[in-house]
């Protein structure tokens, strides 16, 4: 959970430089189609799939004891953010590494 909080944080930074034309060199690295791109991609994948653990162990968790009706939600909404996230990063890496010459 830390990792995804930095990785937030770092892309909102990034973002927020991107808005006052700072710092277009390291975003054109992470979000470009060299080597530090795909890797950037690889290191999301992988982050996201470890989310999915996360959601499937809260959901796990929350069966065991017997959760409240409305955390169905929360766990429910969960599981479709990451999937969500997972099919974009997976995606991305697909784009990057076909146009990569």
């Amino acid at each position: 959970m830390i990792a995804t909080a930095g990785l937030f944080l770092g892309t909102a930074v990034l973002f927020l430089l991107g808005m006052f034309g700072i710092g277009g060199g390291i975003t054109g690295a992470l979000y470009g189609n060299g080597w530090i791109g795909i890797g950037f991609s690889v290191l999301c994948i992988g982050l996201a799939a470890l989310n999915l653990v996360i959601d499937f162990h809260f959901i796990e968790e929350g069966a065991n004891n017997q959760l409240p009706k409305h955390m169905e939600w929360v766990a429910g909404f969960a599981l479709l953010t990451t999937l969500v996230w997972l099919y974009i990063e997976i995606l991305r890496l697909l784009m990057k590494l076909k146009s990569e010459d």
